[in-house]
């Protein structure tokens, strides 16, 4: 009965992406190597794929947490990139 509309988030760099959105740039970013030494969990480092990636993530709020981070990382990486 009281359902809020969802709050705008303008400066949440990570409102209105998926979770996949977020594996797969970071996939296409470092690799699935460079993603698995950075965050060492076996979704990352044994067969990995987006699916498997996913189903761990979902499920483990610290790794998600951490996968979260990394792509925050990521764009200030790129962002001070573009600026050189």
């Amino acid at each position: 009965m009281n359902e809020e509309a969802p709050k705008e988030q303008p400066r949440n760099p990570l409102h209105g992406l998926t979770l996949e959105a977020i594996v797969t740039a970071l996939a296409d970013h470092y690799g699935w190597e460079g993603l698995g030494e950075r965050i060492p969990v076996r979704c990352f480092n044994v067969d990995p794929s987006v699916g498997s990636s996913l189903r761990f993530l979902r499920k483990t709020p610290w790794a998600r947490e951490k996968v979260e981070s990394l792509y925050l990382f990521m764009l200030r990486e790129e962002r001070r990139a573009g600026r050189g």
